[in-house]
């Protein structure tokens, strides 16, 4: 009876899962599949990143501010699911180092070129007074909180340009101050910043200066007194690493890694569909003569199997919507695949039942051996599997291979709990009692025949 109980509550859960991946399957819904760029139609950019003019060290803190700064900007604009990465390839050493950017749904790519190449802006700004002094009436009047009073005012109203730039900067630095070892972030200005900022601290002492980049605050930091060296500190409630983040957008931030488009590819939205179409049409058929495959050679057995199997594929749909997993062409092949690797699991179970049944065994023991006596066979296969595909995700440099590999993985893993879990407990669930009933129902797919 406990088992049969599970087996319901099994049979609910992915009753309920799948209505999930089904209702949850609308216009603005948060959980709505994320489509790659070959899915959904998009801009693919490939950029040249000189790092000739940066020190060894630097590199990758250089790449990782220049990879932020371009997110940052493509946010701006709006575009679902962006995706920015940089890889270290190419023969030669001038073309190693490389930005790229797919934008999906963009497929002006005079305009996605427009968004990427325009400059980054690091820029100081003083709060207006008189702005902030009427925000502050009006909490006083009662009707708002200053919160959301500053909601319904655009950031740039609330601050004016000071006309420092990061262009003045001369460097960055991230120090502790004793005793407390406070981490705080050093400015120093070049000639030309230091008289601005002289200039800028000497007559608005107590107000506040915030650094922009792009266009976002990324510090508001309050004069404190006249600053004629050029030198200045940002100190606030910063943990270190937060510190070190801002001290490289700044470093970095004004003036990121020059690039170079060197390539462009466009997919249309019919294209991208019509490929999704033809993904999710291999998997219907694939499923589909598979389930049939084993009911005919299993019976019941394999019907149970095919019941598995559609909830290896409601737990997958579920995953993909909930971690979210961009799905691309090469996901949806790792799905199909990992589907393969399901099967040959129900195949391994079943071989080693009919193996207890031919000795004897009672349909309800020989499904508990045969699970045990499959389950090394199942975890090598899958262990290996995953291995690989693990693998192939931490080294691969694009971005449609990772996103097979991520799909995959994710795919052996279910497999391995719907193979020895679920098919087990349904299988028990349905097993003969030990007066016989349904026992050639059960029984009929191990028969003498298949010998």
């Amino acid at each position: 009876m406990k088992i049969r109980l599970t087996a319901v509550a099994i049979l609910l859960i992915l009753v309920l899962g799948g209505w999930f991946v089904y209702s949850s399957e609308k216009e603005g819904s948060n959980y709505n599949f994320k489509y790659g760029l070959d899915l959904q139609g998009g801009t693919h950019l490939m950029y040249r990143a000189d790092v000739s003019g940066i020190v060894d060290g630097d590199i990758n803190g250089a790449l990782d501010s220049l990879k932020e700064t371009i997110e940052r900007r493509i946010n701006i604009f709006g575009v679902s699911e962006p995706l920015v990465q940089t890889e270290v390839g190419g023969r030669l050493e001038t073309d190693k180092y490389r930005l790229i950017v797919e934008l999906p749904g963009v497929t002006d790519t005079t305009e996605a070129i427009r968004l990427i190449g325009q400059t980054p802006l690091l820029e100081f700004r003083l709060l207006d007074s008189n702005k902030s002094l009427e925000l502050l009436e009006l909490e006083q009047s009662g009707e708002k909180t200053i919160d959301e009073l500053l909601l319904d005012v655009p950031i740039n109203d609330l601050y004016v340009p000071t006309g420092l730039t990061g262009g003045l900067l001369e460097r960055a630095q991230l120090q502790f101050v004793p005793p407390t070892n406070e981490p705080v972030v050093s400015l120093s200005f070049n000639s030309e910043g230091r008289e601005l900022f002289s200039e800028i601290t000497k007559n608005n002492i107590g107000e506040i200066l915030a650094i922009f980049l792009d266009g976002t605050p990324v510090s508001t930091p309050v004069i404190n007194s006249h600053i004629a060296d050029g030198k200045a500190q940002i100190s606030g409630a910063f943990s270190p690493e937060e510190a070190r983040l801002l001290v490289r957008d700044l470093n970095f931030g004004a003036l990121p890694v020059p690039i170079e488009l060197i390539e462009t590819q466009t997919v249309g939205p019919t294209l991208g569909k019509e490929t999704l179409n033809k993904g999710a049409y291999a998997l219907v058929i694939g499923f589909t003569l598979i389930t049939i495959f084993l009911a005919i050679w299993y019976r019941l057995p394999g019907l149970i199997a095919g019941v598995s199997l559609i909830g290896y594929l409601i737990i997958m749909l579920m995953l993909f919507k909930l971690i979210p997993v961009t799905l691309t062409s090469s996901g949806i092949a790792g799905l199909i695949l990992s589907l393969g690797m399901a099967v040959d699991a129900n195949v391994l179970i079943f071989e080693r039942m009919r193996e207890e049944l031919r000795g004897g065994a009672s349909p309800y023991n020989a499904i508990n051996t045969g699970v045990k006596r499959a389950w090394s066979s199942i975890r090598d296969g899958n262990l290996s599997s995953l291995i690989s595909a693990v693998i192939l995700y931490w080294f691969a440099g694009a971005a449609i291979v990772k996103g097979f590999a991520l799909v995959f993985a994710i795919g052996v893993i279910v497999s391995m709990f719907t193979a020895i879990f679920v098919t087990k407990t349904f299988a028990l669930a349905v097993s003969p009692n030990r007066k016989g009933k349904m026992k050639w129902l059960f029984n009929s797919g191990f028969s003498n025949k298949n010998k």
